[in-house]
This record gives C-alpha cells, sequence and structure tokens, in this order.
C-alpha cells in the first residue's frame, strides 16, 4: 500500500508537468487551430533563460522572468511569422513551426553548448517534505504539485469567470462579431499565443533542476504532449489535465512494478502456447512492464482514436 501512495505521488507529479506543457499548446489550438510543432521548443527555452537567470539572480527570479520572456518571444513569433503563414492554410503552419522547432534547437546548442546545464533545486526546497515507510517525497516534488494546481485553476478561472475569458472564447467562435464590437482579435491571437507558450516556458522553469536542461529536452517530451492533447480531446482543458494524469500514472505503475506480459495475457484469457520455439513468441511473452512503459501512452492514443476519435472530452465538431 505504500508503494501504491509512492506510486501515486511520483505519477502526480509527471502527470501535472504533462499537463502544464499541454495546456498551453490546448490554449492554442483550442482559440486559434493551430498544432505547434514548436511548443516543446519554447518549453526548453523556458529551462535555459531560468537557468541563465538563476546565476545571478537566483532561482525565484528565473521562475518569475523566463516565463514572461518566453511569452514574449512566443507573442511575436505569432505576430511576424505565424500569422502570416495562417493565410495559406494548416500545412504551411505545420511546417513553418516545424522550422521554428529546429531553428530553436540549434540556437540552443550555439549559445549555451550541446552538454547538459548544471540547473539545480533552489537550497530552499532541497529537503525531504515527508517520507512514506522510508520513501522520501522530496519538497520540491510538492512545490511542482502546488505550482501546476494553481496554473489550472487561474486558467479555469480566466476563461470561464472572466470577460477577457468571455472575449477569448466569443473571438473562437465568432471572430468578426468580436471585431465588430471593437476588440481587437489579432491582438487577442497574439495573447493567447503569447500565453501559451509562456506556461511551456513555466514547465520548463520547473522541470529543468529535475528532468535536466539539455538541446535535447525538447525532444524527449515533444510527442508525448501530442498524444496528451489527442487522449484528453483537442482543445479541451480538462481533457489536457485527465489524460496527463493517466499518462503519468499508467507510466509510473507500469515502471515499478515487474510484471511479464505472460501474466497478463494468462489474466485475460490467452493460455500460454504449449510450444515457445518460435523466438517472436518467446519474446513477447517475456517481455515486463518496464520495458513497455514508455508506449504505454501511444497504445493508449491508438485505442481513443479507435473508440472514440475526437478524445476523453472532445467532441464530434473539434
Amino acid at each position: 500500500m505504500d508503494l501504491v501512495l509512492v506510486n501515486l505521488i511520483d505519477g502526480l507529479v509527471t502527470g501535472l508537468l504533462l499537463f502544464m506543457l499541454s495546456a498551453g499548446l490546448t490554449l492554442i489550438f483550442s482559440m486559434m487551430g493551430v498544432l505547434n510543432f514548436a511548443h516543446a521548443s519554447f518549453y526548453m527555452l523556458g529551462a535555459y533563460f531560468a537557468y541563465q537567470i538563476s546565476i545571478a539572480l537566483g532561482f525565484w527570479m528565473g521562475l518569475i522572468f523566463a516565463p514572461l520572456i518566453v511569452g514574449v518571444i512566443g507573442a511575436g513569433v505569432e505576430r511576424y511569422g505565424l500569422r502570416r503563414v495562417h493565410q495559406y492554410g494548416h500545412v504551411p503552419e505545420l511546417i513553418f513551426t516545424f522550422g521554428l522547432a529546429l531553428l530553436i534547437e540549434e540556437l540552443v546548442q550555439f549559445i549555451w553548448g550541446r552538454n547538459q546545464m548544471p540547473y539545480q533545486i533552489p537550497d530552499v526546497l532541497n529537503f525531504t517534505a515527508f517520507a512514506i515507510s522510508g520513501n522520501s517525497i522530496p519538497a520540491y516534488k510538492v512545490f511542482m504539485i502546488f505550482i501546476s494546481i494553481a496554473i489550472f485553476i487561474g486558467l479555469l478561472y480566466v476563461l470561464t469567470k472572466t470577460r477577457v475569458g468571455m472575449i477569448i472564447q466569443a473571438a473562437l467562435s465568432y471572430p468578426r462579431t468580436v471585431e465588430a464590437l471593437g476588440h481587437n482579435v489579432p491582438l487577442i491571437f497574439m495573447g493567447v499565443f503569447g500565453v501559451g507558450t509562456s506556461l511551456a516556458g513555466v514547465a520548463g522553469v520547473i522541470a529543468g533542476p529535475v528532468l535536466g536542461t539539455f538541446p535535447g529536452m525538447a525532444f524527449v517530451l515533444g510527442s508525448i504532449v501530442f498524444v496528451t492533447i489527442v487522449i484528453g480531446g483537442l482543445g479541451s482543458l480538462w481533457g489536457a489535465l485527465v489524460a496527463s494524469l493517466l499518462i503519468g500514472w499508467i507510466t509510473t505503475f507500469a515502471k515499478s512494478y515487474n510484471i511479464r506480459m505472460e501474466d497478463i495475457l494468462n489474466g485475460i484469457g490467452f493460455a500460454t502456447p504449449e510450444n515457445l520455439d518460435d523466438n517472436m513468441f518467446r519474446d513477447i511473452w517475456a517481455v515486463t512492464s518496464p520495458q513497455i512503459a514508455d508506449i504505454l501512452p501511444y497504445i493508449l492514443m491508438v485505442l481513443i482514436l479507435i473508440f472514440r476519435p475526437y478524445g476523453l472530452f472532445g467532441n464530434r465538431d473539434a
């Protein structure tokens, strides 16, 4: 039972970190219909900017200013790049953002090099918050949980309870009407893109000390972000949260318990073949859950696409 609690906490941390990254992409897609391939690159920029700022001003100044810098860069990308290709359709948008991701990675390597940066957890949070039967839970993980929950509550409140949120949602469905009422719709789009990339920057700031700050960090999480929003439903904030938590818990539990594929298949009614001389069958039956933990989210995505193509919280018109 204690191991279950530890895995629940670790999975919660992983899921909420993934949510912070996918929330910005979900916000951008729901508002603009743009799947931003460079979104994970802004996550990487957040980590690198925070590291650079922390050298001179400390971790907390990096947490404040790095996401703001990333947000400004994101807004500039929308204003002077993405907006110009938006009129030509989705394919040019995808090509533009894919090229932007490659450009950002090359710039990061040119400025900071290829080695991992010594971006560390702040001393004030570098202690054990509590322990469960000898398994220590770092205070920094608790901090990550609270930051992620605060961001979700803040986003939900702004989008559903404030005038700004109402204008944003109205601009999504009725842009010409909103513009006729005196609102600057292109400015709203630029602001939403900036906020979305800023959220990715926040994820990079708090994940950098734990997962490492290196040029390939965007590639590590890039694909899983798209898996998350597909499972949750394109454009759904609640869907992004639920899908992130599912992925976090599935991968954490799979890596913690050494369950053989043979036991799983026998449990669902597939009897072990009498003759396992075939190498393929022998390898399949010998596979363990930690070996396939990283591909389980992709398997879940395939199942979701088969039985509910618009995602857990999506709708048929998305």
